[in-house]
């Protein structure tokens, strides 16, 4: 009797074969040795049928034949694809085959190519189907996954959320795109000067454009608005520190109608006569605070992060990383790519040395090497079961992107820009073994009769993980304003904006405020008026959106529904880069090439506008986000799919009286 396993492509069921030690020649579409079979798709093999297969009628996009709602639905297998299909489902209806195992991508999009290929192939009932899940392709993990194997039923619910999925994206888009084209096709077209226009809309897609679309709008709207900010030059004239005024509620200005905001005035010469009023008068340091502060190194990559970091450094599409890393994965190098955590599992975090030592081992490069060394001489802990890196509670299918310390006879062979990614990453996950930067804070006010100005400076003492992922962070810096950003996220930015201080020449000698006392009078050597200006918003670029899209929960003002939807962003790490690549190819956007910065067309413009009039819900992160949590709530059998389906279709019944009635 034989073993059926089934991949989502050749080149991993050759990463199968080797590691169950098959060296059977390979035959027409699948491999087989005494033991096993092993098959692949080519991506989707079965694609869900347009309208006309239903009805030949509803080819034509007529009122009357919508909403269009299948009671049953049809697939079919798409034709350029056919002779796999028959392969498959040929070995699936062997009487010799006693277990089937889906080994297809381990996510929601893997299981539904692979149950659709099974709905459509019927295979031997006698056989028992069992679910491979993976969380790399080395072939530890692939003997693993295969070993631990779960009946296929385990993962019925994952497989009915990506049905749903699908119906939803199938329905919106097919039922709302006619709707919209038989209602304003007309004015779209006269508007962009074609002679016909259709219009195309998405339950991810239109969301998307709308985001960038509003983006757009509110910079060309934007006005610019000037105002002047006071600075106090204080100390002797061989050495002086620079502080803030800010409004305060003693200050003689308080909401006056003068004031721009809490640190600037509307009018030059109002800021002038306010100078004028501190001629003569002392100043004293009411407040002295001295501190030292710890920064953590960030959480390690998801899919979205690195695309984003790929996107600032090399000025690549996010569709381009997700490619990279896909490779970098399937050449065992680093951990499954479609994933929205940024910590570790407890079970991988007991085994991490192993990733470590391979690393060591294997990475032939000096920097990191270096790194390494520098772990061992200092004797850093591996152990990372208490740290914010590990949380199982934050993982839905797959931990962070990490290396896994194999692959190395992989690398070589790889172009620049794939080994550059991997060195990230890399990087990323070492540096959560290195402990925090710490840095000594200082900040001042110093009073004027009622009249606050701050300044503070903080330098950094420890570089820690700040070695690996900043090399000039030890660099001393001081700010005018009190507020450092602490954030754990932000490590590397902390240290761009120190050096970007420094070239502006704004960067305070913080060993005067040292010096300094409370309560100590000191000499005031001058005021200066500081022109301001306010910025616009700025343009997302192919690498920002993604993390938007994310985080689009966020976007949501009601506080209660953003809190019940927690977690939920556009689309998912699986699909977010192609929906930017289909806005791309049906122009709504463009992506600049050189620096990524994304436009919307005129095209897209007016898209904007006519949904935004039509079906304005379709545009908002919440409708979107919510939909995505009831998918998620259907796997993890929250809710019961038959409910999902029966609000999907309400929603678009009653989206299309009133749309219909409109019209």
């Amino acid at each position: 009797m034989k073993k059926l396993l089934i991949t989502e492509k050749p080149s991993v069921a050759m990463e199968f074969a080797k590691a169950l030690k098959i060296n059977t020649n390979r035959k027409n579409g699948y491999i087989e040795s005494e033991e096993w079979i092993i098959t692949w798709c080519v991506g989707h093999l079965v694609t869900m049928s347009y309208p006309e297969k239903y009805d030949e009628n509803l080819k034509f996009w007529r009122l009357d034949t919508l909403p269009f709602i299948p009671e049953e639905w049809k697939y079919e297998i798409i034709p350029a694809v056919q002779n796999q299909f028959e392969i498959v489902k040929n070995l699936l209806q062997r009487e010799d085959v006693e277990e089937i195992y889906n080994a297809g991508d381990s996510g929601r999009e893997g299981e539904y190519i692979q149950r659709l290929v099974f709905m459509m192939a019927n295979p031997n009932p006698k056989a028992k189907m069992k679910r491979v899940w993976i969380d790399s392709q080395t072939e530890e993990e692939i003997q693993r996954g295969i070993k631990e194997a779960k009946d296929l039923e385990a993962y019925d619910s994952l497989s009915d959320s990506a049905y749903l999925r699908a119906k939803e994206d199938y329905l919106i888009g097919i039922n709302f795109s006619r709707l919209l084209s038989i209602i304003y096709g007309r004015k779209l077209a006269q508007k962009i000067n074609e002679e016909k226009a259709s219009i195309s809309v998405g339950r991810v897609m239109t969301c998307v454009l709308g985001m960038i679309v509003s983006r757009e709008r509110e910079i060309r709207d934007f006005v610019k608005t000037k105002y002047y900010k006071i600075q106090g030059i204080f100390g002797t004239e061989e050495s002086t520190f620079n502080g803030e005024w800010k409004v305060s509620e003693k200050s003689s200005v308080f909401e006056s109608p003068k004031l721009y905001n809490e640190n600037g005035f509307k009018k030059e010469q109002d800021a002038k006569d306010f100078i004028g009023t501190l001629a003569g008068k002392k100043a004293i340091i009411t407040e002295l605070k001295k501190n030292k502060q710890k920064e953590n190194p960030p959480l390690l990559f998801n899919l979205a992060e690195i695309q984003n970091e790929c996107t600032k450094r090399f000025k690549i599409k996010p569709d381009e990383t997700l490619e990279i890393i896909q490779n970098l994965y399937e050449k065992k190098l680093v951990t499954y790519p479609r994933t929205d955590a940024r910590v570790l599992s407890t079970a991988v975090a007991k085994e991490i040395s192993k990733n470590l030592n391979g690393i060591a081992k294997g990475y032939r490069d000096e920097e990191i090497q270096g790194y390494i060394q520098k772990m061992v001489e200092e004797k850093y802990s591996t152990n990372l079961l208490k740290t914010k890196y590990v949380d199982d509670k934050k993982i839905t299918d797959h931990y962070a992107i990490i290396p896994t310390g194999q692959g190395y006879e992989n690398y070589e062979r790889l172009p620049n820009l794939q080994k550059e990614v991997y060195k990230i990453i890399v990087k990323r996950f070492l540096a959560i073994f290195y402990p925090p930067a710490e840095y000594e804070k200082i900040s001042v006010v110093v009073e004027i009769e009622g009249e606050t100005f701050t300044a503070g400076g903080k330098i950094c003492v420890k570089n820690g993980y700040l070695d690996i992922l900043r090399q000039k962070a030890n660099k001393q810096s001081t700010e005018n304003a009190p507020n450092v950003d602490n954030s754990v996220e932000k490590g590397e930015n902390s240290a761009q904006n120190q050096e970007k201080n420094e070239e502006n020449g704004k960067v305070n000698n913080l060993e005067i405020l040292k010096k300094l006392k409370k309560g100590d009078e000191i000499e005031v050597q001058n005021f200066e008026i500081k022109d301001a200006e306010t910025s616009p918003p700025t343009r997302y670029n192919s690498g920002s959106i993604i993390l938007a899209m994310e985080n689009a929960g966020k976007l949501i003002e009601d506080e209660e529904l953003r809190e019940q939807i927690k977690g939920a962003g556009i689309g998912t790490s699986a699909t977010r880069a192609e929906i930017m690549k289909k806005l791309e190819k049906i122009k709504y956007i463009e992506i600049n090439t050189k620096t990524q910065i994304i436009t919307p067309t005129q095209k897209g413009e007016a898209i904007y506008d006519i949904v935004n009039y039509a079906m304005p819900d379709m545009l908002n992160p919440k409708l979107t986000a919510s939909w995505e949590k009831g998918l998620e709530m259907v796997a993890k059998k929250e809710i019961e799919k038959e409910e999902f389906m029966t609000k999907l279709e309400k929603y678009i019944n009653t989206k299309f009286d009133k749309l219909v009635v409109k019209y």
